[in-house]
């Protein structure tokens, strides 16, 4: 079998990409055809920097829930012959029903880099969101009140988010993932809690805490709904809680692994004093609009303030640096997985597999170009989806 040629393999990846294609597709119609009943969404579309960026983030989003379809082999399979092999090189003892070629060559352990590159984007759009996310709701839970009391409160939670902020951002995700820490902790009840699973059991409970003060400022004046919408939160959340902090879950799907709990918490850990100083700053900016004061004349409470007046109004930057925010945790994630420090060392993560490709970087460059240039079209798809959103929201 001939190996194929530099347009044969472009051709070939085109069209193994054929469901990102046609979501995209389906994706631009509907928001374009709707953009003016969409809000900021909507206006997303009149931005060509905007639309650039969102094309880029959901390419990748697409290639990561389909990637199942869209890989040639398991990203884990090694097959014989394939050590290094060059781009579009043939299987030496091609098997029924496996595909023929290495799109984009073999590895030094003879897996394909083509698939590694796109079942890579899923261990990367999990983590990056779901991570950022959490920081979000611990930095607004406590940017809030930090903002809007001010003075004691202020002052503690503006001194210990200083205080991590102060530390070396990489030798801090050195220190919480490397496996050792997580032999360190406090005895509970006979079981080793590890730094991560402590700071876990602290940052995780941040999410719940936001829903449930949300719910209850937003209906306080009609219980019954704020009783379901609380216990709904409380019994859903715990679950949750239980099986990523303390591996707790009885049906095991919300269990993480080690390596991923300690990542996971890393990125949530560095990001929320950031989170929190932006949602403090902008708070003691909101909190003396006239539609505040308003509010406060209505005898509203301080929370319903913070949560339905404020938060809303500050949705525009936040919405900004929540997409620069998961652009950067990218960017730490690779870093991590480049020094082997991020999930475990034979996961298809780009940093991971831009660390196996360095060693022969100057004789077969491809394994190690393919996922960078993969994080470097997704980050750069997340600064000018940031680009555009800031430019639609400033218009408001």
């Amino acid at each position: 079998m001939d190996a194929l040629g530099f347009t044969q393999i472009l051709v070939t990846m085109i069209g193994r990409f054929w469901p990102v294609w046609i979501a995209l597709a389906l994706t631009f119609a509907l928001s374009i055809t709707y953009k003016r009943r969409l809000g900021l969404y909507g206006r997303l579309f009149d931005s060509p920097i905007g639309m650039t960026g969102f094309a880029l983030v959901m390419f990748w989003v697409f290639t990561a829930l389909f990637a199942n379809i869209v890989a040639t082999h398991d990203p884990l399979a090694q097959i014989s012959g394939m050590k290094n092999a060059l781009p579009g090189s043939p299987l030496k003892n091609p098997v029924e029903g496996i595909y023929a070629h290495y799109l984009l060559g073999g590895d030094n352990l003879a897996r394909d880099v083509f698939s590694r590159m796109v079942v890579g984007a899923r261990s990367v759009l999990t983590i990056a969101p779901a991570a950022t996310a959490f920081a979000f709701m611990a930095g607004i839970t406590l940017g809030l009140p930090a903002g809007y009391f001010g003075g004691r409160l202020d002052t503690g939670l503006s001194f210990v988010a200083n205080l991590v902020l102060a530390f070396p951002v990489i030798l801090m995700f050195y220190l919480l993932v490397t496996p050792e820490i997580r032999e360190t902790g406090p005895l509970l009840l006979g079981w080793r809690a590890s730094i991560p699973n402590v700071m876990a059991a602290i940052l995780f409970a941040f999410p719940i805490l936001f829903l449930c003060i949300l719910w209850n400022a937003r209906f306080f004046t009609t219980p019954a709904r704020r009783n379901l919408y609380v216990g709904v939160t409380l019994v859903l959340g715990l679950w949750i809680y239980a099986g990523l902090a303390f591996r707790a879950d009885p049906f095991g799907l919300w269990i993480m692994e080690p390596n991923l709990l300690n990542v996971f918490v890393s990125v949530v850990f560095v990001n929320a004093p950031t989170v929190f100083r932006i949602v403090r700053g902008i708070t003691m900016d909101l909190k003396s609009r006239d539609y505040v004061a308003a509010a406060q004349t209505r005898g509203e409470g301080p929370w319903y303030i913070m949560l339905w007046e404020v938060l809303p109004n500050a949705r525009g930057p936040l919405i900004v640096d929540f997409c620069l925010r998961i652009g950067y945790t990218t960017i730490l994630l690779g870093t991590l997985g480049f020094f082997g420090l991020g999930v475990s060392p034979e996961s298809p993560d780009w940093g991971s597999t831009i660390n196996a490709g360095r060693k022969l970087l100057s004789i077969f460059p491809v394994p190690a170009l393919v996922p960078a240039i993969a994080l470097m079209s997704l980050v750069l798809g997340l600064n000018l989806l940031a680009d555009g959103l800031r430019e639609e929201s400033l218009k408001d």
